[in-house]
């Protein structure tokens, strides 16, 4: 068996930016079991595997894994999957709809700033104590801790020199379980700058993490006091999300880049 795929760096203005994902169009669904080995074989944060929707309601269904487990929600790789479907020449559209398994229906269209416009899930933390991910980060002088149950830590820091020193213990998080463990703070050329790791599903670092600014738009949209902010994450490679809360919802927007495509032979 063959088939195609594409790698496409999302958050991206140009190669080797941004977090880069696996696109792969798929007839019908393979075996989890082979949907998850091909992940592995990616190695990349997430694979994103497409099928066209056969009820008709949505474009396509849309699943994501990381080279060890399947994943509720991931941002980038559903980025890259708009930006994939939105290029093909043999189909001009602007706008393309995913039913996921877990995070609802997920929309990416064209932006005006020569992007695209990715609407998720907003994800509002509450306050809560995260003793056990504040020692396993290893930060100090800690401004805030929230949670949000569908496994998302928030740990707010001082400035982004205290985000850029933060030097994990990636067994002692990943002894924690399935979290995305998000350091943030006030950003200096953007709004708001953050870093990601998620051990516990074989991420020590991620690159540009959609799914974290979920949790980051309601948070700082309510503590800036507006709607629309600018953010960066911080990785070695590193990312710009531009953030909107919108009817509720998290809506980021982004570019990408593809840089690989080819065929994959099971």
């Amino acid at each position: 068996m063959t088939l195609s795929f594409a790698q496409i760096d999302a958050f991206a203005t140009r190669p080797f930016e941004g977090n880069p994902a696996a696109v792969m169009p798929l007839d019908h669904w393979l075996d989890d079991r082979t949907l998850q080995a091909i992940a592995a074989e990616n190695n990349l944060s997430e694979t994103a595997f497409l099928v066209p929707d056969p009820r008709g309601e949505v474009d396509y269904e849309l699943r994501w894994f990381t080279p060890t487990v399947e994943v509720e929600l991931c941002g980038h790789a559903t980025l890259a999957s708009g930006h994939f479907v939105l290029s093909d020449p043999d189909r001009v559209r602007d706008w393309v709809r995913f039913r996921t398994r877990q995070a609802g229906i997920l929309e990416v269209g064209r932006d005006d700033r020569g992007g695209y416009a990715m609407s998720l899930p907003a994800y509002a933390p509450q306050r809560r104590a995260l003793t056990t991910v504040v020692a396993g980060l290893g930060v100090r002088n800690v401004v805030d801790t929230l949670w949000h149950p569908n496994g998302y830590g928030l740990v707010v820091l001082p400035d982004a020199a205290a985000v850029a020193a933060v030097s994990p213990d990636f067994g002692m998080l990943a002894a924690v379980g399935d979290v995305l463990n998000i350091v943030t703070a006030p950003g200096t050329d953007t709004d708001v700058v953050s870093r990601v790791f998620a051990p516990a599903a074989g991420i020590d670092e991620d690159p540009v993490t959609g799914s974290a600014h979920c949790v980051l738009t309601p948070y700082w949209a309510a503590r800036l006091g507006r709607d629309d902010f600018s953010a960066w994450q911080a990785s070695r490679r590193g990312g710009r999300v531009d953030c909107s809360l919108a009817d509720g919802r998290a809506v980021l927007r982004g570019q990408c880049v593809t840089v690989i495509e080819g065929i994959f032979r099971l």
